[in-house]
C-alpha cells in the first residue's frame, strides 16, 4: 500500500467483505470450528487475519501528517468513520466467538444452561477492559448484531459512533425482540435520521419510540429501577473523591433539599463556609456521626516509616482511593493544621480529633522489589491476618483490567487442585472474577519474580499477566515519581 487512499481503501475493503461474511456466519458456526485457524473472516476467497490486521495499523502509524487543513479535518472524519466500522467489527467478531465457544462446550458435555459462561470474560480480556465494561460491550454487541440490524448498519457505515449506537441499545432494552427491531426499523439510524444530532435528543427519539411500542414495559422498567439503588466511590483528583448515590427521583431530592436546606440555615447565621461546603460536611456529619467522619471507621493507610517519621516525600496509599501525597498522609494522623487541614475543614477552628486512634502495622518488604513478604498456612481458609495482608498487598481485583473493589481471597491455584494455603498462592478478587475463574478451561498460576504475578489462561489458550500494584517505597514506585 502506498499514500493516504491507499491505506484507507485497503482497509476499508477488508472490513466491508469480512462484515459481509460474517452476517451469514453466525448459523453455521455451530456445525463445527477450527479452533486452531488464525482467520477470522472469509469472503469471496479474501481472509482478513490478524497479521494484516496488524500490517494495517503499522501502517497507519507511518503515515505522514499534512499540513494541508482542510485534508487534515477531511482525514480525522475519515478516521472515526473507521472507528465506527472497527467497533462494529468487534460487535460482530464477539457474537461470532460466543458462538464458537458455545459449540466447543456442547462437544464437551458441558450442560446447555452453563454453556456460554466465561465468554463475556475473554471479550473484556481480549479488549483490555475491566469483566464489568467487556459485560456490557457484550451485551450490546448482540443486541446490535441480531436485534438491531439498521443501527449495526449505521455503525458500520460511519453514521453512528460506538457511543450513540450503544444509546439506542440500551433505551430499547426493556423492549421485547420484535418491538426493538421494529424501534430500529422506525428510527432507520442508517438512512441519517440522526446527522447533527447530539446525545440528548438520539436518548429522547429511541424512548419516545420505545413507549409507543410498549409503554408497558417503559413503565415496568422505570419501577425496577429503584432496585438498583445503590452508593458507589470512585477517585478524584488532588485527594479527592466522588461519593456518587443512584436513589429513586423522590429520595433524591429530598435527601438534597434537606442539605440545601440546612446550609442555607447555617450561613445566614455568618457561617463562611460555601453553600456546598456545608452540604459536604453535613452530609459527612449525618452519615458518620462525626465532623471528622473518621471515628469508628477504619482507615488503611500504606507508608514507608520514612515518609511517616523522617518526613520523606514518598507517597503513600489508601485503600480504596490510591495514591496520596505524604504531606497530606501525615496530616491525617497527626494533630497539625496544614494546608490539607485547611481544606478539609474550610478554614475552620482545629477540629477534635481527640477520638481519632491510630494503630500502627508493621509491614516487611524485600528490599530488592518491595514485595511483602511471605506468611504460610496449612489451612483451607486463609487466616484473618493472612487475608488482611493479601488484601493491602493486590489493593483491588487481580484479574488484568479489573479494577473493581477486593470481596474474595481465594486461591490462585484452587484448594480442589492441590493449591495450597499461603501468600505467594493468594490473590485479591471481585465477586464476578471469582467465580469466572471457575469457569472450565480457566486457569491460573502464580508466577517466580521479584513481585507477586499471576498469569490467567482463557479456554482459547490465550495468557494474561497481572502484577501486584508497587507498595509506597519500592523501586517501581520511586521510578514513577
Amino acid at each position: 500500500m502506498s499514500g493516504e487512499g491507499g491505506w484507507k481503501s485497503g482497509f476499508m475493503d477488508g472490513i466491508r467483505r469480512s462484515q459481509r461474511a460474517t452476517v451469514a456466519s453466525p448459523p453455521l458456526v455451530s456445525a463445527g470450528v477450527v479452533a486452531s485457524a488464525p482467520t477470522v473472516a472469509v469472503a469471496s476467497g479474501v481472509a482478513v487475519s490478524g497479521g494484516s490486521i496488524r500490517e494495517l495499523i503499522f501502517e497507519l502509524g507511518s503515515l505522514p501528517i499534512t499540513a494541508d487543513s482542510s485534508a487534515l479535518i477531511d482525514e480525522l472524519r475519515d478516521l472515526e468513520d473507521l472507528k465506527s466500522a472497527i467497533s462494529a467489527r468487534q460487535a460482530r467478531i464477539a457474537v461470532a466467538f460466543d458462538l464458537a465457544q458455545r459449540a466447543e462446550q456442547a462437544q464437551a458435555g458441558v450442560p446447555a444452561a452453563e454453556r456460554g459462561m466465561g465468554v463475556a470474560a475473554q471479550v473484556a480480556l481480549a479488549r483490555r477492559e475491566s469483566p464489568n465494561k467487556g459485560s456490557r460491550l457484550f451485551g450490546f454487541a448482540k443486541a446490535l448484531v441480531t436485534e438491531m440490524p439498521r443501527t449495526m448498519a449505521a455503525l458500520e457505515s460511519g453514521q453512528l459512533n460506538e457511543w450513540r449506537a450503544t444509546l439506542l441499545v440500551k433505551e430499547t432494552a426493556c423492549l421485547s425482540v420484535e418491538d426493538r427491531a421494529s424501534v430500529d426499523e422506525e428510527l432507520a439510524p442508517d438512512s441519517g435520521t440522526f446527522d447533527g444530532t447530539g446525545d440528548k435528543a438520539i436518548i429522547a427519539a429511541a424512548k419516545a419510540a420505545a413507549y409507543r411500542r410498549d409503554p408497558r414495559s417503559v413503565s415496568q422498567r422505570a419501577s425496577r429501577a429503584a432496585a438498583e439503588r445503590t452508593v458507589s466511590l470512585r477517585p478524584a483528583p488532588d485527594t479527592m473523591t466522588y461519593l456518587t448515590a443512584l436513589l429513586p427521583v423522590a429520595q433524591g431530592v429530598a435527601v438534597y433539599a434537606a442539605l440545601t436546606r440546612t446550609a442555607d440555615s447555617v450561613r445566614s447565621s455568618g457561617d463562611t463556609r460555601t453553600r456546598g461546603q456545608v452540604m459536604a460536611d453535613t452530609l459527612t456529619e449525618r452519615v458518620t456521626g462525626t465532623s471528622g467522619g473518621i471515628a469508628g471507621i477504619n482507615l488503611n493507610l500504606v507508608m514507608t516509616d520514612r515518609t511517616l517519621f523522617q518526613g520523606d516525600p514518598e507517597p503513600a496509599r489508601l485503600e480504596g482511593y490510591g495514591i496520596v501525597p505524604a504531606e497530606w498522609a501525615r496530616a491525617l494522623l497527626v494533630d497539625e493544621q496544614s494546608g490539607y487541614e485547611d481544606q478539609l475543614h474550610g478554614n475552620l477552628e482545629p477540629t477534635d480529633r481527640s477520638e481519632f486512634r491510630v494503630l500502627l502495622r508493621r509491614l516487611y518488604t524485600a528490599p530488592s522489589s518491595g514485595e511483602l513478604l511471605t506468611m504460610d498456612s496449612k489451612a483451607r481458609f486463609f487466616p484473618q491476618k493472612l487475608r488482611r495482608f493479601i488484601h493491602i498487598r493486590d489493593n483491588t481485583c487481580r484479574t488484568p483490567y479489573c479494577d473493581a473493589p477486593i470481596r474474595h481471597i481465594d486461591h490462585v491455584i484452587p484448594w480442589h487442585s492441590a493449591g495450597s494455603t499461603h501468600l505467594n498462592n493468594g490473590a485479591g478478587l471481585c465477586e464476578a472474577c471469582n467465580h469466572t475463574k471457575e469457569t472450565p478451561g480457566w486457569t491460573a498460576k502464580s508466577m517466580p519474580g521479584d513481585v507477586h504475578t499471576i498469569r490467567v489462561s482463557t479456554p482459547t489458550g490465550h495468557s494474561y499477566k497481572s502484577k501486584a500494584p508497587p507498595l509506597p517505597g519500592s523501586k517501581s514506585t520511586r521510578l514513577r515519581n
